[in-house]
Order: C-alpha cells, then sequence, then structure tokens
C-alpha cells in the first residue's frame, strides 16, 4: 500500500516538535498534525534540566537565543513554612511554552516538515500501514508517533486503560510579574497539592500548581482556592502577594492522571507526556518529553535503514529504551506525590533533610538524568 509519507506525528508539543525537526533533518518525510495555532500558553512548569541541551544543538536548537533565565538552584517549603535548599546537580532553564514551543515549530517548518492543523478523529492500524483521519483527509504512513499530550480524544478512540479513570487532580498556571531571584525553582508545598515556582525569559514568573480537585471544588473561584488554601504557606503567600497576574486569568487543566501507561500501544511510539507524565513536583517533565523524542527518532531511523529488521524489534526497542531511561523516575515521582500530600509525612521528611543537606540532592538526581550523549 502507498504511504503520503514515512512518519506521521499526532501533536506538536515539545516531543512531537522535537522529533519532527530530528526525523526531517535526517531525511525521512514528516507529517505533523496539530489542532492549534502556534504560540499559545499551556499549563507547565517551564523549567527544564539543562542535560537535553547537547541534544538541542546538535539539531540545531540553541535555546539560548530565546534568553532563558538560567537556574541553579532549588528550594522546597512545607506548608509549615519549613525551607530546604538544594543546588542542582546540572542546572536548568527557565523558558515559557508560549516562546519555545513556537521556536520549535518555525524550526520544523525550516527543515521542510509538513504540519496540518487538524483534530485527528480516528487512528487505525491494518496490514503494516497506519490510517489517520482528519475532518479533511485521510493519511497514511508506516510509522507514527503518538505525541497528543496528557489526554486527548485519541487516548478514547484507542481505548487506553488510563482514559477510563478518573483522576483527582487539576492543574492551574499562569504568568506574573514580581520580585523573584533568577536562578531559583522552587516548589511549595499546601494541602492537596504543591506550587511550582520560577522565572521564564523577560523576567517573568511562572507560578504552576497542582491541586486535588475535590479540595478546589469547595471553594467559589481560584482566588478564593488559593487565598484559603495556598496562602497557609507563608512563603506562598507572599509570592502571590508581591506578585502582579499578566493574564487576564490563570489557565487550567482538569483529569491528569498520573497512571502507569504503556510507551506503545497499538504499534504507536507514544513520546512526552504521552507515554507516562512526571508529577510536577519533580520537575522534568519537559526534559524527558525532549530525551523520549531523541530516542523514537533514533529508533525509527535504524528502522528506514534497516538496522531495525521489523516492527516487532522497533516496538521492542524503543519500550526498552523508554523503561531504562524513565521508569524509575516516574515510580520515584508518584512516591513523592504521596508522601508531599500528606501534610504529617511532609513536615517531618522536611525536617530530615534540613538536617541532612546532602539528602536533598540525592532525591533530585532520583528524578533528573545525566547530560543526553551525541552520537
Amino acid at each position: 500500500m502507498k504511504t503520503d509519507t514515512d512518519v506521521i506525528i499526532v501533536g506538536g508539543g515539545l516531543a512531537g516538535l522535537t522529533a519532527a525537526i530530528d526525523l526531517s533533518q535526517k531525511g525521512l518525510k514528516v507529517i505533523l498534525i496539530e489542532k492549534s495555532d502556534y504560540p499559545k500558553h499551556k499549563v507547565c512548569g517551564e523549567y527544564i534540566s539543562n542535560e537535553i541541551l547537547p541534544y538541542l544543538l546538535s539539531l540545531g536548537v540553541d535555546v539560548s537565543e530565546l534568553h532563558p533565565t538560567n537556574i541553579s538552584k532549588f528550594e522546597f517549603t512545607s506548608s509549615n513554612g519549613k525551607i530546604v535548599t538544594a543546588k542542582l546537580p546540572l542546572g536548568g532553564f527557565g523558558i515559557s511554552r508560549y516562546v519555545l514551543d513556537n521556536f520549535l515549530y518555525q524550526k520544523a517548518l525550516a527543515n521542510n516538515c509538513a504540519i496540518i492543523k487538524e483534530n485527528v478523529t480516528d487512528l487505525s492500524f491494518c496490514n503494516d500501514v497506519f490510517t489517520i483521519t482528519t475532518p479533511n483527509q485521510i493519511l497514511s504512513a508506516k510509522i507514527v508517533l503518538g505525541a497528543f499530550g496528557k489526554r486527548s480524544n485519541i487516548d478514547q478512540v484507542l481505548a487506553r486503560n488510563f482514559i477510563s479513570k478518573k483522576s483527582p487532580w487539576l492543574a492551574v498556571k499562569a504568568h506574573y510579574s514580581g520580585d523573584l531571584d533568577n536562578n531559583l525553582v522552587a516548589l511549595h508545598n499546601f494541602n492537596g497539592g504543591y506550587c511550582g515556582v520560577s522565572k521564564v525569559e523577560n523576567d517573568i514568573i511562572n507560578i504552576c500548581y497542582l491541586a486535588d480537585y475535590a479540595t478546589f471544588k469547595q471553594y467559589k473561584n481560584i482566588e478564593d482556592y488559593q487565598q484559603n488554601i495556598l496562602y497557609k504557606n507563608k512563603h506562598l503567600k507572599s509570592v502571590f502577594e508581591n506578585s502582579k497576574l499578566l493574564f487576564d486569568k490563570p489557565i487550567t487543566i482538569s483529569q491528569i492522571s498520573f497512571d502507569k501507561k504503556q510507551p506503545v500501544e497499538n504499534h504507536l511510539l507514544m513520546i512526552g507526556d504521552t507515554a507516562g507524565l512526571i508529577h510536577p513536583l519533580c520537575g522534568n517533565g519537559m526534559a524527558m518529553a525532549i530525551h523520549s523524542a531523541k530516542i523514537a527518532s533514533e529508533l525509527i531511523i535504524d528502522y528506514y535503514s534497516g538496522k531495525i529488521i521489523s516492527r516487532e524489534l522497533l516496538e521492542r526497542a524503543y519500550t526498552n529504551q523508554w523503561n531504562k531511561h524513565f521508569s524509575k523516575r516516574l515510580f520515584m515521582g508518584r512516591i513523592l506525590a504521596r508522601i508531599l500530600t500528606n501534610k504529617t509525612i511532609t513536615n517531618i521528611l522536611v525536617a530530615i533533610v534540613a538536617s541532612f543537606p546532602g539528602l536533598m540532592s540525592r532525591i533530585i538526581k532520583q528524578t533528573h538524568g545525566k547530560s543526553l550523549a551525541i552520537n
């Protein structure tokens, strides 16, 4: 059967766009399908570990052109006001998704990647070929990458296990102006959730928090919830009271699932949040998304060059690589989330970590990777 292209990527976030750049640079015909326009804001912590910089530079993506904030220090506060600080082993940078995604989008276009603004309404696999349906066309390819984010109608089309389960999590994000250390990423614990605070480009503060929906819905609006729940952490209260909202209103996303997902389903290679979502408290989901794009792209190149001789071996290799690099991080994220949503345990943990400063660095290393090697 004749196909329209070599690779179709469904979803144009960090993982999808990075894979589009990588694969198109290496000579494959790529179509990326994304339902939204660029630039756009996304609910995201907007901190990235420096571990992915060598890979991005190898693709000709120099994020220094965007003037990100350089981040070297981590701070954690408990709801009772205790503080623990640590140096980030590799450091990182703060950049908004509004700027970064658009930057990657322009790079993908420059590499002759075809980008279609459509919703995917159906996706099937038959006779070793994928068929993807949108409202205006039908496309086919030998390989499809799933990069459609945390939760999508495509998850329902594929009948993925997690999509039928109700999730208790709601995320809220907005940009602010105010005074904050440029080199700091902070995580503030509160009853039922935790809030990340750090600067991105142009001296903007990004505040993004994960909240327990059962508690959130008891209040009439976001501001009321923040004042009654988040402000009980005095450090977080100070951040909000000394900052000015730059958005018309915060943006939200509900039904966020941290259940385990499969990196390969229905023969799709899943990348980024589509393959597995790490709790924001680990602060490294953006780096993981980019890293997963690297893994998938390299294996797809090997498949088309004949080094990987079958789809079965391709899928097995990707699953093994995903688990090797990310399963431990995701497991640690789930464990930390359970700890940090229990007020008593959190306060005890902070007291212990404060007494043994090296312990925080060891915890951070469990959720971050090493600098990516470039072949």
